[in-house]
């Protein structure tokens, strides 16, 4: 009797020991066909905006829980604008500060599958300027239902304001809201 329990004691530990399943798999975003755009009222009469560079990341797909978690990285040197001088300014410390923080960062916390489906909103924390904070995005509804809409573009806007992230000049000429839309696709992550 105490041989036994001892063995099944020793089983729960073993178990206990080994690593869990593992059911993530990553799913790379594709920085060829992914963009982001960002758009600031002016003068309380007109809107400026402008892209980014490149967006990267990775979707971990958990099949097990059917959820997401997104991970992306959009760079903040890359960003285009219809003017130079508009450019040098958004990139400059009075607004992105390029120099010292030359990407924004996005985590999700992880959502159901459903969402890319049906839309809806994406919790996480976005780190801009070195400062972190929570963050919503409303994903839009897939264009490409079922199995295939994790490799059909996803859509998603957000709103961030300047001064959550120490962007506090301008305020008389500038809105503090900015706009943001994303578009990425994923693509397969290669093995080996």
């Amino acid at each position: 009797m105490r041989l036994r329990r001892a063995a099944a004691c020793a089983a729960v530990l073993l178990a206990a020991c080994l690593p869990a399943t593992v059911t993530a798999e990553p799913v790379a975003l594709d920085p060829l066909r992914s963009s982001a755009e960002f758009e600031v009222r002016a003068m309380w009469m007109f809107d400026i905006g402008g892209r980014f560079g490149a967006v990267s990341g990775e979707v971990e797909v958990d099949h097990a829980a059917r959820s997401l978690r997104v991970r992306a990285r959009i760079d903040v040197r890359g960003v285009s604008m219809r003017r130079t001088s508009y450019e040098e300014w958004v990139k400059s410390s009075e607004f992105f500060d390029a120099a010292a923080h030359p990407s924004i960062e996005f985590e999700s916390e992880p959502f159901p599958m459903a969402t890319l489906d049906l839309g809806g909103d994406i919790v996480g924390r976005l780190t801009l300027r070195g400062v972190t904070r929570p963050m919503n995005l409303r994903l839009r509804p897939s264009q490409c239902p079922g199995a295939a809409a994790l490799t059909c573009p996803v859509v998603a806007d957000g709103i961030v304001l300047r001064s959550d992230f120490g962007m506090r000049t301008r305020r008389a000429t500038l809105a503090d809201k900015v706009r943001l839309h994303l578009s990425v696709l994923a693509v397969a992550a290669k093995s080996g």
